[in-house]
């Protein structure tokens, strides 16, 4: 019997290390796809045409101005108040396969938008900090090591999701607020076929604050046709004093009513965590353990700015090992719950949520932003 444990043991730890090592063994296999990169040294992506900005044109002029072309003449963009700009378009079929920037405004009135092929709705629509899974605005980023998302010193936002289109794709930014904003960007792509049923990258952006008393918040829904749920983050800005994450997050799917498929047990159950986040009171504080993992984590933001909030935090899960797969439409919840020495407290919190998912197009169009005046995060006057 023993032997046969640990027999088993082994198979299942050698299936684990074959699993992590797949995307390594790949890479000496030779492809016909081709690498492109997409940045404001080379807006185009063309083959041979980066770093060509001229002094005349570089928003670097000045800094490159004794060296001249080719001297890191136009390395980031500016973008006026309440414009959009195109970020990088791209005919034929291939896979977005990374995305880094830096961006320098109000992340939540800076929108990141994806639009696939020859669609005028965008799949993509999220402020660009909450894209990352840093919500809290600048100089409050998160360091974040995940397998899809990574925030590292000081605001380097990286996307590691997989973006795959057959016609063309077209990204963009716009700038909300009534100030300019700046941009180090690029986009690192594929040019290669994409079989005609590859579902495409979608995700959305919703938030409330605050929430109404009773009122359970919604992640996503109208998503209708066929596809694969894979993450959610969550910017969570908590009220009251006391342990806020009682709520329930649930899949109604495929039909459900009344009554979902998938019911989770707490907040900090569904980001992958227990008891609190390990919450405790020392001297008055509440402190909390925070964490980063592959597929999920939570952070504590500490900005005394920001108003009407005991606390602060952002929390992923990123569903890729255990996607949610739905075959004709898919909407899911959480409840904003505290907790009292006599039972649980509905309480009425800010949250403002990502949603990540793959699904075959056409898309139902998303449901418009909340106003400026609803995006922003309030700071102290």
């Amino acid at each position: 019997m023993k032997k046969l444990f640990v027999l088993s043991f082994i198979l299942v730890l050698n299936s684990a290390l074959f699993a992590q090592t797949t995307n390594l063994k790949s890479l000496y296999q030779l492809s016909d796809a081709k690498t492109r990169s997409i940045s404001p040294e080379n807006f185009t992506g063309e083959k041979g045409k980066g770093g060509m900005a001229t002094l005349e044109e570089g928003t670097a002029a000045k800094q490159a101005r004794e060296l001249g072309q080719g001297w890191k003449v136009n390395p980031y963009i500016r973008i006026r108040p309440n414009e959009t700009f195109t970020l990088g378009e791209i005919d034929g079929s291939g896979i977005i396969n990374h995305i880094w920037m830096t961006p320098v405004g109000d992340y939540r009135l800076m929108i990141l938008r994806i639009y696939w092929d020859d669609e005028t709705e965008p799949s993509v629509e999220v402020p660009v900090g909450d894209f990352f899974a840093a919500g809290w605005g600048i100089m409050n980023e998160p360091i974040i090591n995940s397998l899809a998302i990574c925030v590292n010193p000081r605001s380097g936002f990286n996307s590691y999701w997989q973006m795959p289109f057959r016609k063309k794709c077209k990204i963009t930014m716009e700038n909300k607020s009534e100030k300019g904003v700046s941009l180090y960007y690029q986009i690192d792509y594929s040019l290669e076929n994409v079989e005609k049923n590859t579902p495409y990258f979608h995700a959305q952006f919703r938030r409330v604050n605050k929430l109404p008393y009773k009122e359970v918040y919604t992640i996503v829904d109208g998503i209708k046709g066929k596809g694969n749920y894979v993450g959610t983050y969550l910017a969570h800005g908590a009220r009251q004093g006391g342990w806020w994450g009682e709520g329930e997050v649930k899949f109604y799917m495929d039909g459900d009513k009344d009554f979902p498929t998938i019911c989770g047990t707490g907040e900090e159950d569904y980001f992958c965590g227990s008891y609190g986040y390990n919450d405790r009171e020392v001297n008055g504080e509440m402190l909390y353990t925070q964490f980063s993992s592959l597929y999920a984590g939570f952070y504590e933001v500490k900005d005394p700015e920001i108003d009407g909030f005991i606390g602060i935090f952002g929390q992923y899960r990123w569903h890729i090992t255990d996607p949610v797969r739905f075959e004709e439409d898919l909407k899911i919840t959480i409840q904003s719950l505290g907790w009292r020495s006599e039972g649980y407290l509905p309480l009425q919190d800010d949250l403002a949520s990502t949603a990540y998912w793959y699904q075959l197009e056409p898309h139902n169009p998303f449901p418009a932003l909340p106003s400026d005046e609803k995006l922003v995060i309030k700071k102290k006057k």
